[in-house]
């Protein structure tokens, strides 16, 4: 597979890649960021727009993870891509984006356990693949972060309609002009807990083995291919990754079927979060240089990289591209930044992170508008 369209023998984290049918300008990724501003309906909010396009020199932008249904919901104001007024809100953002130049794809999730009664039609149970719960808090609005609910197993008969509205919402992220779409295959919600003997107790096709743990994944993104064509199609995965109490006993082996699995359909990336989400990189061994073998396309990584280790990473061929979260987050030039050795801004109160206006959001200032005793030097983030 040719990955880069860059001349130089030697890639770097600034050389321009070819991921499947995306063309990116660099090597450098805005990684989906929870922002919990989404409006009435879960449409993008009023900001969005502004925040998304002011970070288009990045590679890549990954959007926020996105709802596929109503029942995939499972924080506060967190936006959807099934309804005709969310794909007309993510239109104005696709717009954007594309206006300077940048190219941008949507993260589809379902939060399957991570979620609460108060997300769910009539207070149901969130849904996952089998009924335990979650030792892991989630956002309500007017309730800040609150425990999760108790969630019930998918009948098997369901599970068609879980990859139903996955395709269905990969169809409605193209028609809202996005690139492509990545599925959250991580961070203990629905697809990762499928994947997980810690949370996955099932004696069906979609239980027990590693085998059939790995089918749903497989299954949905299989469906997504289909659908928008798998060159522009990525996928996510954190193989020890810890959030959302996620577990599993042999996890090497695991997401080694995972990318076996995943390998033959042919994706624009492979987005692997590496060690404890936000945390650390090391928590649980584990061979990621083993994994990427198995995997023919361009491979992303995250979590914790300076940009000395990005493009140490990137020009050993150890990754062909590299997600930042908080760093995009506080620095919508980031990549001028990397390219120049600039300062960083740092990260605002943690108040602003999930919720609010545009303060925390579309106000943190380019390197131009500062002034050199104001700026901050913050470490690398996720």
């Amino acid at each position: 597979m040719n990955k880069s369209v860059s001349s130089s023998s030697v890639s770097t984290l600034f050389n321009p890649l070819s991921a499947g049918a995306l063309t990116l300008a660099n090597r450098i990724v805005m990684a989906p960021l929870t922002r919990n501003r989404a409006g009435a309906g879960l449409v993008p909010g009023p900001f969005a727009a502004e925040y998304y396009s002011q970070r288009a020199t990045a590679g890549l932008i990954i959007a926020e993870a996105t709802q596929i249904s109503a029942q995939a919901q499972g924080y506060a104001d967190t936006p959807g891509c099934y309804t005709d007024e969310q794909v007309a809100g993510w239109k104005k953002v696709t717009d954007a984006v594309h206006g300077k130049g940048g190219t941008i794809v949507v993260q589809l999730w379902h939060t399957g356990r991570v979620s609460h009664t108060s997300f769910q039609q009539d207070g149901a149970a969130p849904v996952a693949p089998s009924a335990i719960r979650a030792n892991t808090k989630t956002f309500v609005a007017g309730q800040g972060f609150v425990d999760v609910s108790t969630p019930r197993a998918l009948d098997l008969a369901e599970i068609p309609g879980i990859i139903a509205d996955f395709r269905y919402a990969s169809k409605r992220a193209i028609e809202a002009g996005f690139d492509g779409v990545e599925l959250h295959g991580a961070h203990g919600y629905l697809l990762d807990a499928f994947l997980r003997d810690g949370t996955n107790h099932r004696t069906d096709r979609y239980g027990g083995s590693v085998e059939n743990r790995a089918r749903l994944l497989t299954e949905v993104t299989a469906a997504c291919a289909a659908e928008i064509g798998a060159d522009r199609l990525g996928v996510r995965i954190s193989p020890v990754s810890t959030a959302g109490d996620s577990k599993d006993s042999q996890p090497q082996a695991l997401f080694n079927r995972v990318v076996d699995d995943l390998n033959p359909i042919g994706l624009a990336y492979l987005h692997v979060v590496e060690g404890d989400t936000g945390g650390a990189r090391d928590n649980i061994a584990f061979d990621y240089e083993a994994l990427h073998a198995r995997f023919d396309g361009v491979w992303m990584v995250n979590n914790g990289y300076t940009r000395q280790m990005s493009m140490d990473a990137v020009s050993h061929g150890r990754a062909d591209l590299v997600s930042f979260g908080r760093l995009f987050m506080a620095n919508p030039d980031l990549v001028r930044r990397l390219t120049e050795s600039a300062p960083l801004n740092a990260l605002m109160a943690p108040d602003t992170f999930y919720g609010g206006g545009a303060h925390g959001y579309t106000d943190y200032p380019f390197l131009d508008l500062l002034r050199a005793d104001a700026l901050t030097v913050a470490p690398i983030g996720v």
